[in-house]
């Protein structure tokens, strides 16, 4: 739990989940290596908290989502969700999928601020939804996926199944559920379940060059557009219609740069902004 800038203020996290800051960059790290960073009720109750604090956290402006050790994370704890759950009471593990699915799906999904999964190792099972979760995602050439359950002789459940669904074609989709075989981060990316795959030693320098690029944004508009984006692509093209011009008002009424007047006036009046060339300038 650390501030490289030397801020002083503590970071957010705790056993299982810890916390870096750097240049904007909060780094949150799944923090059981011993366990390939597999996912228990601890972590997923830590992972929550951190989430919550760094939305309103003014030293995060970019979140990076990575593995501590040699893993990203191999998926749920089989041993604590499963073994140790025999006997308990139905609402205690209720609540325990519960809180996991909601920082999986809803508030990563959905995060305030951009998220980049930085995918340095194993990447198994339950790791597929906070994967797909994030906005953008980078992994070494070496990570390696898979989606073993069917050697379990147990479905990808817990909506891996449907992230999977939502990333990957059906071709390959079907190909990794049903044979259970374990896939490469070069594969992974010419499947499009991440967005570029690196060498090893190259990935962090490439995902932080990634989120400056993210950082040069309005804040306001980049999340307006990455919600736009989430949300539109599960509505009729009338829905969407409707919804985008509705969006596009609520960014521009609650930008405070005025970001809009901004990139017109300097494309119109000053010549000098290209759009698709760069950025408008943020400070003028």
């Amino acid at each position: 739990m650390t501030d490289v800038n030397g801020s002083g203020a503590p970071a957010p996290g705790g056993n299982t989940v810890k916390v870096e800051f750097e240049d904007g960059i909060a780094f949150v790290y799944f923090n059981r290596p011993e366990k390939r960073n597999a996912m228990s009720p601890a972590l997923n109750a830590e992972m929550l908290e951190v989430l919550e604090a760094l939305e309103v956290d003014e030293r995060c402006k970019v979140l990076v989502l990575t593995g501590s050790g040699e893993a990203w994370t191999a998926g749920m704890d089989l041993k604590e969700y499963f073994r140790e759950a025999e006997g308990q009471p139905l609402n205690a593990t209720l609540r325990q999928r519960q809180t996991a699915f909601f920082w999986q799906r809803n508030k990563l999904n959905y995060f305030l601020k951009p998220t980049i999964a930085m995918v340095n190792g194993w990447c198994f099972g339950g790791g597929f939804v906070p994967l797909v979760s994030c906005d953008l995602a980078f992994a070494a050439e070496e990570a390696t996926f898979g989606l073993s359950e069917i050697n379990w002789g147990i479905i990808p459940g817990g909506n891996v199944t449907r992230c999977v669904a939502a990333k990957m074609s059906q071709a390959d989709a079907l190909y990794y559920i049903m044979t259970g075989e374990p896939f490469s981060g070069r594969k992974a990316a010419e499947m499009r379940l991440v967005n570029e795959a690196v060498p090893a030693e190259k990935l962090r320098a490439r995902v932080v060059e990634v989120a400056k690029t993210l950082m040069e944004k309005n804040p306001v508009v980049l999340n307006a557009a990455k919600l736009a984006y989430k949300f539109s692509r599960e509505m009729s093209w009338e829905q969407a219609e409707d919804y985008l011009s509705a969006k596009a008002a609520q960014a521009t009424l609650f930008d405070p740069e005025r970001g809009m007047k901004k990139g017109i006036s300097q494309f119109l009046d000053e010549k000098s902004y290209r759009p698709g060339l760069g950025t408008y300038r943020r400070e003028a």
